[in-house]
């Protein structure tokens, strides 16, 4: 019997050591690269690390082999960033072929406990009142908790200012000092806070109520009908990666990140895991690039 070539590729895979790119340490990002690369390192008997490289691991994945030695894991800024610059080093299409989906974190709309509203429906009548005075705290352009908030924005035909910062932490801080009146973090990010009462949770962005955020209402049911946002992550292989190495690499991961602890795991830092085939996330990034793209262009957001 022939053995396809690239069957013959995977009997022999991995032979070496496999490293999943991602971006910075201490977030769910690393926290879902780790919990998959210890799981690949015992199913497959060959060690898997873990390479934080920031905004430069989506164009050092782009240029890796297509061997399945290198891998990504990654969130929209990936997939989002054509639309918003005019020179990406890479096309997240052409130049990736997804493994598997690896977890989803809504968002929630949370505000300074001083502000009068105790609902989403409440904060949009507040804005409609006081027209460009209220701000809204983000991190990057382009990052979910920014997209979430001009969607906010464009769906409730409200004029709200974005008030930009270095990251979603130093957003949550301007927020704490009423620098801001409002924003839109993912579950982990805020976890403590909502212990503690320092801020006031309105709704949570997805379209069905989450056991991640217990007793929100969501974004729908506030008044904006299929208002939806989450932050996604996904894992990646170079183009041209072996069709017999991605569904291998595919398998373990859908495993490992529907396994019990892992699930629980990644709970408790408000992520939801998530397994899903190639095809299966091929067909939602191109409803998130559709999406989230014509928002962007509308609104004109560029990157920064």
């Amino acid at each position: 019997m022939t053995v396809a070539p690239s069957e013959a590729v995977a009997q022999t895979f991995p032979a070496k050591p496999i490293r999943i790119v991602t971006s910075a340490p201490g977030n769910s990002d690393d926290l879902a690269a780790r919990l998959i690369a210890q799981g690949l390192t015992s199913a497959l008997g060959q060690q898997t690390i873990v390479d934080n490289r920031g905004v430069i691991a989506v164009e050092l994945a782009a240029k890796a082999s297509s061997d399945g030695y290198t891998l990504l894991l990654y969130g929209a800024p990936m997939w989002l960033a054509p639309f918003m610059r005019d020179h990406v080093p890479y096309d997240p299409v052409r130049d990736f072929t997804p493994i598997t989906g690896a977890t989803s974190s809504p968002n929630l709309l949370i505000v300074h406990p001083s502000l009068p509203v105790k609902s989403a429906r409440e904060l949009i009548a507040l804005a409609k009142a006081r027209p460009g005075e209220l701000n809204y705290g983000s991190g990057s352009a382009g990052s979910t908790p920014h997209l979430a908030g001009e969607l906010f924005r464009s769906m409730a035909g409200i004029n709200v200012v974005r008030v930009a910062y270095k990251g979603s932490g130093p957003a949550l801080t301007a927020l704490l000092g009423d620098e801001v009146q409002f924003m839109f973090p993912s579950t982990g990010s805020v976890y403590p806070l909502l212990k503690s009462g320092k801020v006031r949770p309105l709704a949570v962005t997805t379209l069905k109520p989450t056991p991640l955020a217990p007793g929100l209402p969501t974004m729908a049911e506030s008044g904006l009908t299929d208002y939806e946002s989450a932050s996604l992550l996904a894992v990646f292989a170079p183009a041209g990666t072996p069709a017999a190495i991605v569904r291998l690499l595919n398998q373990e991961m859908v495993k490992i990140l529907n396994r019990p602890e892992t699930k629980e795991r990644l709970a408790s830092a408000g992520v939801e895991a998530v397994g899903t085939t190639p095809e299966q996330f091929a067909a939602t990034l191109k409803i998130e690039m559709t999406r989230w793209g014509k928002l962007i262009t509308d609104a004109g957001i560029r990157g920064e």
